[in-house]
């Protein structure tokens, strides 16, 4: 099942340097909008944290699409955005009903996260089996996003390779119907395979990050430290993508800027105040900082 892996280059501040970031333009508009979708009534701060690093990373319009019950308290938290309200179950979940609203919102937008905070695997198949096809526009697939994926193998062709998938190893391992110590094994190889199977850029792995686009290039990247590994980490490399490819970045290169400007940012907060000690909320702030370091 694994891609054959024949090169890769590593993620360094000169390589991304060469590889410079779209300019942002000078108002909200040119710095593109970005709509974020996902959470539920338990797990609104997913959504928060990926939202707010689309801001963070310097995205122009944020959107906060997400359970009713939650979307004006996420409205308060992020005052710099507008929150959607949609429908939800009983336990609080999206649902399908929902689906027209999330198409009429990505209408007009440079970037959609999709997934961030999702709980139940169906409430999600049936959202977003709904919504994608209908999409015309980049699109991230986080977390239990990546269900869409599993269950329609060639659901993203008809976006020619404006996608972005960040699935964490046994995700990765879930998606390609393998087991998760075979991914262990060959985390690269299989990175290819759902790369070229799905159309998209994949984003995945450990204390090792990897980076793989359809037509078969791949990056490795080495930041970070063992502090990236919590809860809530995984949402804001999401916005971070989310965030760049609203700035104009393709896929690939939006893929690899957020994967090592999160690493970075985690290197900085485990120097400053230990590894097991800070939250991921906390890299919200650092981003800004490493970009500005990574583009000099």
């Amino acid at each position: 099942m694994s891609g054959e892996v024949s090169s890769e280059s590593v993620l360094t501040h000169h390589a991304l340097r060469d590889w410079a970031l779209p300019s942002p333009g000078g108002g909200k508009e040119g710095r593109g909008r970005v709509l974020v979708v996902g959470g539920s009534r338990s797990t609104p701060g997913a959504v928060l944290l990926a939202a707010e690093a689309t801001l963070r990373c310097g995205a122009g319009k944020l959107q906060i699409a997400t359970a009713g019950s939650v979307s004006s308290s996420l409205a308060i938290h992020i005052p710099e955005s507008k929150s959607i309200g949609l429908p939800e179950d009983d336990a609080g979940e999206l649902t399908a009903a929902g689906s027209d609203t999330i198409v009429e919102l990505a209408e007009g937008c440079d970037a959609v996260v999709l997934g961030p905070g999702i709980c139940e695997k169906v409430a999600a198949v049936d959202l977003l089996s709904d919504v994608v096809p209908r999409l015309d526009t980049t699109l991230v697939l986080d977390a239990l996003g990546m269900a869409y994926v599993t269950e329609n193998p060639g659901g993203l062709a008809h976006l020619d390779g404006r996608a972005v998938l960040s699935p964490n190893p046994k995700e990765l391992a879930r998606t390609l119907d393998v087991p998760e110590d075979d991914v262990e094994a060959d985390t690269p190889g299989h990175a290819v395979a759902l790369a070229e199977r799905a159309g998209a850029v994949v984003v995945t792995g450990t204390s090792t990050s990897w980076i793989a686009a359809p037509d078969g290039r791949l990056w490795r990247d080495e930041t970070g430290s063992f502090g990236l590994g919590i809860s809530g980490s995984g949402d804001v490399k999401a916005g971070l993508i989310g965030g760049l490819l609203a700035r104009g970045a393709e896929p690939a290169q939006a893929a690899a800027w957020a994967t090592h400007s999160h690493g970075r940012a985690g290197e900085r907060l485990s120097a400053r105040i230990g590894a097991t000690g800070f939250l991921a909320r906390e890299l919200l702030a650092e981003i800004p900082g490493v970009l500005v370091e990574l583009s000099s």
